[in-house]
């Protein structure tokens, strides 16, 4: 719990201070209005056409203007965090693949998003830490780079969103249909049920990633963040930008709002069925795994919806990056948190990697 409060703390000591960030790089003053966006009832850049460009690299100008002694305790917190992030969902996808009692529908789609925790973390958080240790100025990326990491962002984080729908229609089927769940969840629908949450993730993510970068920029593409986010990229972008935003908002309903709406349906469904049959000890496990699993996703969709469910023009991009801090490094690492230390099967599969001969190392885990 401390480093998200010392986290905080620091956040709130670094916000008050915008002299600091445009001192050290005079580029920071032409990217001043990007912190305000066209007037209220337009969506179109008020920057003349002949400023309209196709520009070679973007400038990530991340926490470049924020005093060093700062940069650095930042990237001294952040660091441990984003190995622990690595090493916790690196095990619990490796107890899924090498201990037999976890290969069961539920840790197959846990292994599954505990690999694509750690694509995320890896495509975010290293040039992140970066950036706090490079000279003022922010750091210089191709636009290929910059698309490319946008692509692999909305596409790593649309999957999760639909893994944790899978996740959830498997503990319905546990739960409310046992006695057909062996039949109806076999392993050609699990991995029938990922290939298309990759798919899907993938499909939105070339949708959208094409839809921003065919626009025009111009104030000199000036990325006012710690990645090539979708919306601190599409601020940037001049003339018309209606049809890409409304792009972005039906992506975020159908990907956020929809998907959460049948997760609190299905786990109101499971939860009216534990508390009505079954013993104290089965309802006691089953029940701590249904919250373990809506906990992730409250935190999941919460953030999400949260960062993009918002159309531009109520958005503050300084705003955006601090919370930026929150779910890039904090909320991938509850994850391994919550799942490991409230299961049993997990704590069960650490003990026999641990000890291989410890009694009970031949017991199968239970599939709730």
């Amino acid at each position: 719990m401390w480093p998200s409060l010392v986290l905080l703390l620091l956040l709130l000591l670094a916000t008050p201070v915008p002299s600091a960030m445009a001192a050290p790089c005079p580029a920071v003053n032409t990217h001043d209005n990007l912190q305000n966006p066209p007037p209220k009832g337009a969506n179109t850049s008020y920057w003349p056409e002949w400023n309209w460009t196709s520009p070679q690299e973007f400038i990530i100008l991340g926490f470049s203007g924020w005093p060093q002694g700062l940069r650095v305790l930042l990237f001294a917190l952040l660091l441990p965090l984003y190995l622990a992030t690595l090493a916790g969902n690196l095990l619990i996808l490796a107890l899924a693949v090498v201990d037999p009692a976890l290969h069961t529908p539920m840790y197959f789609f846990l292994g599954a998003l505990s690999g694509v925790e750690v694509a995320y973390t890896l495509v975010l958080t290293p040039r992140m830490l970066a950036g706090f240790l490079l000279p003022p100025g922010g750091q210089a990326v191709a636009a290929s780079t910059c698309a490319a990491q946008m692509g692999l962002f909305v596409a790593l984080g649309g999957s999760e969103c639909l893994l944790l729908a899978a996740m959830a229609l498997d503990r319905y089927l546990a739960i409310c249909r046992p006695l057909n769940y062996p039949q109806l969840m076999t392993s050609g629908l699990c991995w029938c049920l990922l290939a298309s949450c990759c798919a899907g993730g993938s499909l939105l993510a070339l949708g959208l990633t094409t839809a921003i970068f065919q626009l025009p920029f111009c104030q000199g593409g000036l990325v006012n963040h710690v990645f090539c986010d979708l919306p601190a990229v599409l601020v940037l972008a001049c003339g018309n930008r209606d049809l890409q935003e409304n792009v972005l908002l039906a992506a975020c309903l159908l990907l956020l709002v929809l998907p959460l709406a049948l997760i609190l349906l299905s786990y109101t469904r499971v939860l009216v069925v534990i508390l009505g049959v079954g013993g104290a000890a089965g309802r006691r496990k089953a029940f701590n795994t249904v919250a373990s699993h809506l906990t992730v996703a409250v935190l999941h969709y919460g953030c999400a919806t949260a960062m993009y469910a918002r159309p531009l023009r109520s958005r503050s991009l300084e705003e955006d990056k601090l919370v930026s801090l929150i779910y890039i490094n904090l909320t991938p690492l509850l994850y391994p948190a919550i799942y490991t230390l409230r299961n049993r099967d997990m704590q069960g599969a650490l003990q026999r990697l641990v000890c291989p001969r410890a009694p009970g190392s031949t017991q199968q885990a239970e599939l709730t």
